[in-house]
């Protein structure tokens, strides 16, 4: 089994170009439900049933086999990663047949993500220009370059120096989705301005301490920022701006598209703009403004409310 799982992950990152998280996250689930089965006396294949399926989903709910419970949409992405596996088995004629055909893959809901005021954000950016030193000239352009795209954190950090072109009038950067899917995203004055000042007087100052590379955001060893990192500069900065709210790479991408949405962009623009896939992704943020626009409504419209 644990054969036809490499295969498995190997079509995914050779065939399918699914990223280098996605891999991950699927072989922590695979790995964790062969054992699962072991454990029960199941060593092919062949002999899983649609129950062994779902008794391991039921226990991943329950936390019987990590010790906790998992959030839904890990259990989310176990299911289908499952799905995935025995599918491919089917295909490739190591099974023959599919326990997990008619194994639902639990909802995970639709938690609405948390969003920054646009008063927050400027807090945020504005205490991320304080400092003119090479790391903070590189945070803070990290952090305008987030919310003036709206990228991953994943995608900004993979960036070339060739993906992106300050010459133009309102310059488009090349970011790099999920499955290598290319989009072209327009980049802000003041995002610009950051990140030129980062090019000039902080990225020659870093990259020398490397071997050198293309990365446009560089760590202090002059080598490709990484995630971690990357969430510590961010939290640098937030604390700096005394904000109590939890802010992440993340928060910067659902501010993005919340704040296009109540300036009176559309759906399919804002889709387009974060490289979802389906429009339902996107959607989840016409929800949040919903929201927030019955907040408004409550606390501002002289009947809203029922006197007492």
């Amino acid at each position: 089994m644990e054969q036809t799982a490499e295969e498995w992950l190997d079509q995914l990152r050779v065939e399918k170009g699914a990223s280098v998280n996605t891999i991950a996250g699927y072989r922590r689930d695979i790995t964790r439900y062969l054992e699962d089965l072991r454990t029960h006396g199941i060593t092919r294949i062949q002999d899983v049933t649609p129950a062994d399926i779902d008794r391991h989903v039921v226990d991943l709910r329950a936390g019987t086999i990590t010790g906790r419970r998992l959030a839904a949409s890990s259990v989310a992405r176990a299911a289908a990663a499952i799905r995935g596996f025995h599918l491919f088995a089917l295909r490739e004629g190591t099974s023959s047949l599919d326990p997990a055909d008619n194994v639902e893959t639990p909802r995970s809901g639709q938690r609405l993500p948390k969003a920054l005021t646009v008063d927050q954000v400027s807090r945020l950016l504005d205490a991320a220009h304080v400092d003119d030193g090479p790391v903070a000239l590189r945070d803070a352009a990290l952090l305008e370059f987030l919310y003036a795209t709206g990228a991953r954190v994943s995608e900004a950090l993979g960036m070339d120096l060739d993906d992106i072109d300050l010459d133009e009038e309102l310059p488009v950067v090349r970011l790099f989705g999920k499955g290598r899917k290319e989009r072209l995203v327009p980049l802000g004055h003041f995002a610009c301005e950051s990140i030129a000042a980062y090019l000039v007087r902080a990225r020659p100052t870093l990259v020398v301490k490397g071997r050198g590379t293309p990365a446009l955001f560089l760590n202090t060893r002059g080598r490709r920022l990484t995630r971690q990192s990357a969430w510590e500069a961010i939290q640098r900065v937030a604390a700096a701006a005394h904000l109590e709210n939890h802010v992440s790479p993340h928060t910067l991408r659902h501010s993005f598209a919340t704040h296009l949405l109540e300036g009176g962009a559309s759906v399919r623009d804002v889709q387009e703009l974060l490289g979802h896939a389906s429009v339902q992704t996107t959607q989840i943020y016409t929800k949040l403004t919903a929201t927030t626009l019955r907040e408004v409504y409550r606390s501002a419209h002289p009947r809203a409310l029922a006197r007492r």
